[in-house]
């Protein structure tokens, strides 16, 4: 007992430490250019008489998001006062089947935001109504990519290499997940928002309201972010973009590439607060046994434990666990093996989730992943082995990490401490992932 809360309190002392250290060295950041082109006129109201996507000379594509006064309601009506005074997003352009060549259905999409969330709102237009394909409802299911779909990319540090998606089908399917450097996608990240998608007489309508808290960005007031908006058209196999897209991309995956994104200016952010979340959990059982040795009757157990997420900054998030319950996970869908190396299972419980990407920067599942195709590189550091031991689970004490952004730098940190087995002779065992020296990534 003594060993092991021993080795508790080393796990804590050293996640302290990161987080005293990024403490220290935090600086902030330099707001970018915060207005690239000039602001739309319009009334008092909000309204704008502007399209709200410029391109400039230079290649350069600037979206302007426009500030509501009145909440959204999503509810795929887009009968909100805003819909009717901002200038939709209209100028979409084809990756396939036609590369370069504006989009062959009517594409209206809005870029709206309040104090507390960003929405985004597309009216899909279709000569063929019911020839719209829309079956999938699971979240973040594959299979959507085989449905009409409306998606959009957030850059919210705008360093052109990570962000976040979001997207909707004509029958409420939705997805969401996060981009890192560019290849990586995790679809089993799962964030608090909101989405709707409803048909009407000559197409379909998506709506999303994202609340900031859901999203890292750096702490100035006024951001520029990348974003980009796409359009699936199912039954043509047209994918639609704002900004013009390679057609050496495979279309399914295009999104991922955060450095096409257009530029996003005029968001402002709500001043910074208090960003906290606690979950505790309590367990308990009682077990009575009458042909074993020995008998027992109304033998009463139970465990308890919590999770506690704290945003140091708008760009850095501290996670700490004590006696972590995975029960809430989700099984792993059924694999067949056909070769002498070990499977390998997407991580999907919720502590590991945030800035998983960052962890397996120097070889990790490549953007084919979304279509059922990796890649040949072998990921340094897989999270799937903390928590077991062949196939049993073992119990994990507590730990702590540390992601996020400061500055241009992309940081990562963990510290886990499992618990021993005597049963199959597991002793306690500590997991490390944390920046080293020059020569090597990661220190595991």
């Amino acid at each position: 007992m003594q060993t092991r809360r021993a080795a508790l309190v080393g796990s804590v002392v050293r996640c302290v430490r990161v987080v005293w250290l990024l403490g220290l060295i935090s600086v902030p950041v330099m707001a970018n250019a915060q207005s690239l082109v000039p602001a739309p006129t319009g009334a008092d109201d909000g309204s704008a008489t502007a399209d709200p996507l410029n391109r400039l000379a230079s290649g350069e594509i600037i979206v302007r998001a426009t500030r509501i006064t009145q909440p959204i309601k999503v509810d795929g009506r887009l009968d909100d006062e805003a819909y009717r005074n901002v200038v939709p997003i209209t100028s979409f352009i084809q990756q396939e089947p036609r590369g370069g060549e504006p989009s062959s259905e009517r594409t209206e999409a809005w870029v709206l935001f309040d104090d507390d969330n960003l929405y985004i709102a597309c009216r899909c237009w279709d000569t063929h109504p019911d020839e719209i394909r829309a079956k999938e409802l699971r979240r973040d299911s594959a299979n959507q990519r085989f449905n009409d779909n409306f998606g959009v990319l957030f850059d919210t540090f705008h360093d052109r290499r990570n962000g976040y998606i979001f997207s909707v089908t004509p029958s409420g399917g939705f997805t969401d997940g996060l981009v890192t450097d560019e290849r990586n996608f995790n679809s089993d990240w799962n964030a608090v928002w909101e989405s709707h998608g409803a048909r009407f007489e000559n197409g379909w309508i998506a709506e999303m309201a994202i609340p900031f808290k859901t999203l890292r960005y750096s702490s100035i007031d006024v951001q520029t972010w990348g974003i980009n908006l796409r359009r699936m058209v199912r039954t043509r196999n047209e994918y639609n973009f704002i900004v013009p897209m390679s057609k050496a991309w495979p279309s399914s995956t295009a999104l991922l590439h955060v450095a096409a994104a257009a530029t996003m200016v005029g968001l402002e952010v709500p001043a910074p607060a208090m960003n906290l979340e606690v979950k505790p959990y309590a367990l308990s059982s009682v077990k009575s046994d009458l042909i074993g040795r020995p008998v027992f009757r109304n033998d009463l157990d139970g465990d308890a434990g919590v999770d506690v997420k704290y945003g140091i900054t708008k760009g850095l998030t501290a996670d700490v666990t004590y006696r972590t319950d995975f029960a809430q996970v989700e099984d792993d869908e059924a694999q067949v093996n056909l070769t002498r190396f070990a499977l390998s299972f997407p991580e999907k419980r919720e502590f590991f989730l945030e800035g998983a990407g960052i962890f397996t920067s120097f070889g990790s599942v490549g953007p084919a992943a979304v279509s059922g195709g990796g890649s040949d590189t072998p990921s340094l550091f897989y999270s799937r082995r903390i928590g077991l031991a062949a196939t049993r689970a073992i119990p994990i004490i507590g730990g702590g990490r540390i992601t996020g952004k400061l500055g241009k730098w992309s940081i990562g940190a963990l510290d886990i401490q499992a618990d021993e087995d005597e049963t199959i002779n597991v002793p306690t065992t500590n997991f490390a992932v944390r920046p080293d020296n020059a020569r090597r990534a990661w220190s595991c």
